[in-house]
């Protein structure tokens, strides 16, 4: 007897695309802007060079992230969000508010997740497009 197949949800579909350990933390390192290999593995601490890799091409074949050649000799890239990977980031702010609200500092007060630009040094109460993720 064959078992019937059940369609994947939408929500397993985004697992199967960004659900993994390291994924969305890529992500949100690139919502700031483009980032050459070795800054964006600087950006997540214990990230191994070869599962940055992977993770990478992964998301440009999903076309989520795109590589832009700067240089030829050594072949070098810089990655960049599509406007699709950067769509990801009012799910990263749904997961990180739940994180925050789920979290203590040291002092015992519940985190807040805010939006916050690294380069206007300005707090947004609004979604962004792409602003980096502060908590």
């Amino acid at each position: 007897m064959a078992e019937t197949e059940i369609p994947a949800t939408p929500l397993a579909e985004a697992l199967a695309r960004v659900g993994d350990r390291w994924t969305l933390l890529i992500v949100e390192a690139l919502l700031a802007g483009p980032l050459r290999f070795n800054d964006l593995a600087d950006q997540i601490p214990g990230i191994a060079a070869s599962i940055l890799s992977e993770r990478l091409k992964r998301l440009e074949r999903d076309a989520l992230v795109v590589a832009r050649p700067y240089s030829e000799r050594p072949p070098r890239a810089a990655y960049q969000l599509t406007a699709e990977g950067a769509d990801l980031a009012g799910a990263l702010r749904l997961l990180s508010d739940w994180a925050a609200r789920h979290t203590d500092a040291a002092c015992g007060t519940p985190l807040q997740a805010r939006w916050y630009c690294p380069t206007c040094d300005h707090l947004a109460d609004h979604e962004p497009n792409a602003d980096a993720l502060y908590v």
